[in-house]
C-alpha cells in the first residue's frame, strides 16, 4: 500500500559520488561544487600511494600520485581536504583499508581543530582487509596483525566515536573479481564473522556491549545489471546477517541486527565500448538497491558514464548525481511499501541464494574461517575459477553484452568527441609537487616529537595496547602515512598471499584454444622449452583480474607463465625476465600509471640486453597514450574492448614471432 501522507515517504538515501584527485586542494573545491549540487555525503577517493601506505617520494608511488584518487599524506592534507566542510553535519565515507586507523586518525585530529563533537561525527572507514587480499590488493600487513588493527579501531569508536562505522565488509570488489551471488555473501558474512570473533576474544568490549559492535558494521556491496537478481540477493543478505548475529553472537535488538549496508555499481562491468549505453547500465543497477523498501540500501554512489575511458570529469559526477535525484525525487518509489513482498517468484529466488550462501559459509568455517581459507588460496582460486566462467560465457556470446559482444555496429559517440576525449587528465606536475610539499612538510615539523611518537608506536604494537590513541599522537605531531605504515611493516611484516592462478580452472576453453596452443607447442620446439611469459602488475594498481584471467589462459595455451601478484617496481620485473629468460613480458596497468611505469620496464629490459623480448601492455589506456606506447617499443595494447582473451593471446605470439624474426 502507499503511505497515506507524505510525511510518512521513506526518507532518500544518502547520495554520493566517489570522488578525489590530484591534491587535497583540488579534491576539497571538487567536494564544495557537489555539495552544492546536492550531494548528501561524500565518499573520499584516495590515492594508491594512500592505500597502500606509501608517501608521494616512495618508489613504488611514481606514476599513481593523484591518478585515481587525492594524495593525503599528514594532518595538513587533511585539514586542506576538510576546510570549510562542516564535520559535525557531514557523514564521510573514506574508501581506505590498510592503512584506515591512521587516515581514521588524522580525520578525527583534524574535527578536534574544528571543535567537533566526536558523539556527533558520522561515516565510514571501509577497512575489510580480508577482501583486499582476493581482489582489490591494497593490503600490507598480514592477516593476524591486519584483524588487530580493525579490532582495536571497532573497540575505539565503538567507546568514543559512536556513531561511526569503523567498518564497511565489502563485498563489492569480490563481484568484480568472480564471485557469483551466493559466494558473494558468504564470503563477505564470513569476513564479518572473522572480525566479530576477534572483537570478542580481543577483551576489549564488554559481552553486554557487544550489540553495539554489532550494530556498527556496515556493508558495502557490488549491484550488477541483472537487477533482480540482484535485489534477490541483498534480500539474503539481510536475512542471514540477522540470523548470524542473534544465533552466534546472542544480539537481542533488532535494530542492532539490522543489515545496513551502501552500494557502489558495478563500475568494472561498464564498457569501454558505446560507453553511451553504460547510463542504463547504471540505472538498472541502481533500482536493484532502491527498488525493494525491505532491502533498500542507505547510501548509493553511482559510477559516471565514462570510468571504463579514464577519470571522469565534474561534469561526468553530476550526471550520475542527477539520476539519483531524478529517482528519489520526481519518482513515487519512495511513496509505497515493499513491492515484492508475497512474490512467490522474489522468494524462491532468495531462498536458492540464501541457502547456497549458508553451504558455503559451512565449508569455510570448517576449514578455520575467512583468514584461513585466504591463506589456503581457497577463496583467491574460487573466485579466479568464478571469472574464468563468466569470461567464457561473454567470449561465446552465451552472456550478452550490448555494443561488446553484439550489436556492435555504432555511429560515432559525441560525448567523447571533444579535445579532452571525454574524460579528465591529471597533470602530470601533481606529482612533483606532491613530492615538493611533502619535502616541506617534513622541514617545518619538531624531529624529536614525530621520532617520540613513532617510537611509541613502535613500543605499542609489539604489545597489545590498542594502537588508535598512540596513532592520534602520530597525526597531531605530523607523522606521515609512509612513515607510520613503514614502523608498522617493520613490527608486522608485509603479506603477499596466494594469487589463485595455479589452482584455478580454466574455464573450459580447450576448443577455442587449440590454434593458439599449436602456435605455442611449435615456437617452443624451436626453442628446445615451453615459451615462457611474464605477467607482471607494475606499481600499485591492485586490479589483477585482468593479469590473473591472462595468465590463467596462457597456461592453459601451452605457456610458462610466471606470475608473482601484485605491486612490483619496474626494477623487479625486469629482474624477473632476466632470471626467467622470458620469450615476451605483458604489463597490466589500470590506474593510469601506464605512461611511469611501462617505459621505465621498456628500458630495463634494453639495458640488460632484452631487446628481443617484447613488450606487450593492457589496461585503461586512452588511444593517445596508446600511440605513444607504440612509438616507445611497446609491441601491442590492449584495452577493455579486447575482450576476447583467445584473440589476446594469438597477437601476443604474433609479437613473440616477429621479435624472433
Amino acid at each position: 500500500m502507499p503511505f497515506p501522507t507524505d510525511d510518512t515517504r521513506d526518507r532518500p538515501w544518502l547520495m554520493r559520488t566517489y570522488a578525489g584527485h590530484s591534491s587535497a586542494t583540488e579534491s576539497n573545491a571538487l567536494y564544495h561544487r557537489n555539495l552544492g549540487k546536492g550531494q548528501t555525503g561524500l565518499s573520499i577517493a584516495f590515492d594508491l600511494p594512500t592505500q597502500t601506505g606509501y608517501d608521494p617520494d616512495a618508489e613504488l608511488a611514481t606514476g599513481e600520485v593523484g591518478k585515481v584518487g587525492v594524495p593525503v599524506s599528514h594532518i595538513g592534507d587533511m585539514r586542506a581536504l576538510f576546510d570549510g566542510i562542516p564535520m559535525e553535519q557531514m557523514n564521510t565515507s573514506m574508501t581506505i583499508n590498510a592503512p584506515a586507523m591512521y587516515l581514521l586518525a588524522l580525520y578525527l585530529s583534524v574535527a578536534e581543530e574544528h571543535d567537533a563533537d566526536f558523539g556527533k561525527l558520522s561515516g565510514t572507514t571501509q577497512n575489510d582487509i580480508v577482501k583486499e587480499y582476493l581482489s582489490r590488493g591494497t593490503y600490507v600487513f598480514p592477516p593476524g596483525p591486519s584483524l588487530r588493527l580493525i579490532t582495536d579501531m571497532i573497540a575505539y569508536t565503538v567507546a568514543n566515536v559512536p556513531k561511526w562505522n569503523p567498518i564497511n565488509v565489502c563485498s563489492y570488489h569480490l563481484q568484480e573479481a568472480g564471485a557469483t551471488p551466493v559466494q558473494e555473501v558468504a564470503f563477505a558474512l564470513c569476513t564479518a564473522i572473522a572480525v566479530l570473533d576477534s572483537v570478542r576474544d580481543s577483551g576489549q568490549v564488554a559481552q553486554e556491549k557487544f550489540g553495539e559492535v554489532v550494530a556498527r558494521i556496515s556493508f558495502f556491496v557490488n549491484a550488477g545489471v541483472r537487477f533482480v537478481e540482484e535485489m534477490c540477493k541483498l534480500r539474503a543478505f539481510g536475512r542471514l546477517w540477522d540470523d548470524i548475529t542473534r544465533e552466534r553472537y546472542g544480539v537481542e535488538d533488532p535494530k542492532q541486527r539490522r543489515f545496513r549496508y551502501g552500494v557502489q555499481v558495478n563500475s568494472l562491468g561498464l564498457t569501454e565500448a558505446q560507453p553511451e549505453n553504460n547510463v542504463y547500465r547504471i540505472l538498472l543497477e541502481m533500482l536493484a538497491v532502491t527498488m525493494s523498501k525491505d532491502a533498500r540500501a542507505r547510501a548509493v554512489q553511482l559510477p559516471a558514464w565514462n570510468e571504463a575511458l579514464g577519470l571522469p570529469r565534474p561534469w561526468d559526477q553530476q550526471w550520475s548525481l542527477r539520476m539519483q535525484q531524478v529517482l528519489a525525487f520526481e519518482s513515487d518509489l519512495l511513496e509505497y511499501d515493499d513491492l515484492f513482498a508475497g512474490s512467490t517468484v522474489v522468494e524462491a529466488k532468495v531462498e536458492q541464494i540464501e541457502q547456497g550462501a549458508r553451504a558455503e559459509i559451512d565449508r569455510i568455517l570448517e576449514m578455520g574461517g575467512a583468514v584461513a581459507a585466504v591463506e589456503s588460496g581457497y577463496l583467491k582460486s574460487a573466485l579466479v575459477s568464478s571469472l574464468a566462467l563468466r569470461r567464457r560465457r561473454l567470449e561465446s556470446g552465451e552472456d550478452v553484452v550490448v555494443g561488446v559482444n553484439k550489436y556492435t555496429e555504432t555511429e560515432p559517440n559525441p560525448l567523447v568527441g571533444g579535445s579532452d576525449g571525454g574524460i579528465l587528465t591529471v597533470d602530470p606536475a601533481v606529482e612533483e609537487s606532491a613530492k615538493q610539499a611533502l619535502r616541506e612538510w617534513r622541514a617545518g615539523r619538531d624531529p624529536a616529537a614525530v621520532e617520540d611518537a613513532l617510537t611509541a608506536l613502535r613500543d605499542a604494537a609489539k604489545t597489545d595496547e590498542n594502537l588508535v590513541p598512540v596513532s592520534m599522537t602520530c597525526a597531531r605531531v605530523g607523522v606521515t602515512v609512509g612513515e607510520w605504515a613503514g614502523v608498522l611493516r617493520e613490527v608486522f611484516g608485509e603479506y603477499r598471499p596466494p594469487t589463485g592462478v595455479a589452482g584455478a580452472s580454466g574455464g573450459g576453453h580447450e576448443g577455442s584454444l587449440s590454434a593458439v596452443q599449436q602456435r605455442v607447442r611449435a615456437l617452443g620446439e624451436q626453442l628446445g622449452r615451453p615459451l615462457k611469459f611474464l605477467v607482471g602488475k607494475p606499481g600499485l594498481d591492485g586490479h589483477s583480474n585482468g593479469a590473473e584471467q591472462i595468465a590463467v589462459r596462457a597456461r592453459d595455451a601451452g605457456f610458462e607463465v610466471v606470475y608473482s601478484g601484485i605491486r612490483l617496481t619496474p626494477a623487479q620485473i625486469v629482474a624477473a625476465a632476466v632470471e626467467e629468460d622470458v620469450d615476451v613480458v605483458g604489463l597490466s596497468v589500470l590506474s593510469g600509471s601506464h605512461l611511469s611505469v611501462v617505459p621505465a620496464v621498456l628500458e630495463g629490459l634494453r639495458a640488460n640486453g632484452l631487446d628481443d623480448v617484447p613488450v606487450v601492455v593492457g589496461g585503461i589506456i586512452p588511444e593517445a597514450d596508446a600511440e605513444t606506447l607504440r612509438a616507445a617499443g611497446i609491441a601491442r595494447v590492449f584495452t577493455p574492448k579486447d575482450f576476447e582473451i583467445t584473440d589476446v593471446l594469438g597477437e601476443i605470439v604474433d609479437a613473440v614471432e616477429a621479435a624472433r624474426s
